[in-house]
């Protein structure tokens, strides 16, 4: 599966702390679990939460979700602990806070490989400042192990002095660089999280944006906003249908030597035909993943 294709359509902040949240996880629907041990947790907990978050990954229960564990920055006085002791506890991923260059991925891979992470354990980097924010591309093709981007939409705008707004345009640049960097490099990116959960209309709205902007999903802070996210960044049926008809149609046009196709009175490439593959690769690794 490419890293697009896999669904991170809601992708939920778990504090390592809270053993509750750890073991109710493992009932959710989110797509992506991201066990914390950085910003969710105290200092005075954060060894509690590390040796939590192992025990529960290693328990398993989870599914076939994506459990992504992210570890408080290298330089800090837990951040070499936490990669030991994740490193080999069965997570699928790394998420690396404040990522800013290429070096700070080659750093914490090299270390990756030191504490006994397997060759399928994959990196996430948090795009969270600006010097992240201009050093996107350098980020996104610093390693093969690198799957996903995920926006810190709250920590830029801090970084910024700039305002959280409706339309979110004081970070529609930055959101833009980094989508650019992802699809680039065949990654996949989630959009950052809504703040106000008392607020259903404008989280719906800020998932549509996420969507039309090229996000593949949306980070949460709290379970009820899964379904809506799930709901948002899910290929419709209506989609889905009209993908297979336009994969159907164009393999029998290149049969015949054509090149283009007319289906539902639209004009249909091969460009068309690579977006139909990936909705219908979409749909039904979601469907895979329901199942499960």
């Amino acid at each position: 599966m490419t890293a697009t294709a896999r669904p991170r359509r809601s992708v939920l902040y778990m504090p390592g702390s809270n053993a509750r949240a750890l073991e109710k996880g493992r009932g959710l629907a989110a797509d992506v679990l991201i066990l914390d041990l950085e910003d969710a947790v105290a200092p005075d907990a954060k060894v509690l939460a590390r040796t939590q978050i192992v025990e529960a990954v290693k328990a398993g229960g989870y599914g076939r979700r994506e459990i992504v564990v992210r570890v408080n920055p290298l330089e800090s006085p837990w951040g070499h602990d936490d990669l030991a002791a994740v490193a080999a506890c069965g997570a699928d991923a790394i998420l690396l806070p404040k990522v800013e260059s290429a070096a700070m991925v080659h750093d914490l891979e090299m270390q990756m490989v030191g504490a006994g992470a397997p060759p399928s354990m994959g990196i996430m980097c948090m795009m969270e400042t600006p010097l992240g924010m201009l050093h996107a591309e350098g980020v996104a093709g610093a390693s093969k192990r690198i799957s996903c981007l995920v926006m810190g939409t709250s920590d830029l705008v801090k970084e910024l002095q700039a305002s959280h707004t409706d339309a979110r345009l004081p970070v529609l640049t930055s959101l833009g660089l980094c989508i650019l960097a992802a699809r680039a490099f065949g990654l996949a990116i989630v959009d950052g999280v809504h703040l106000d959960l008392a607020d259903d209309e404008g989280f719906a709205e800020a998932c549509a944006q996420g969507l039309e902007l090229g996000f593949d999903g949306k980070t949460l802070i709290h379970p009820k906003t899964i379904a809506k996210a799930n709901e948002v960044f899910a290929p419709s049926d209506e989609e889905v249908a009209f993908s297979h008809r336009i994969i159907a149609a164009h393999a029998e046009a290149a049969a015949q030597g054509q090149g283009v196709v007319v289906v539902d009175g639209k004009l249909i490439e091969n460009l068309h035909v690579e977006n139909a593959k990936r909705l219908v690769a979409l749909a039904e690794a979601i469907g895979a993943l329901q199942s499960a």
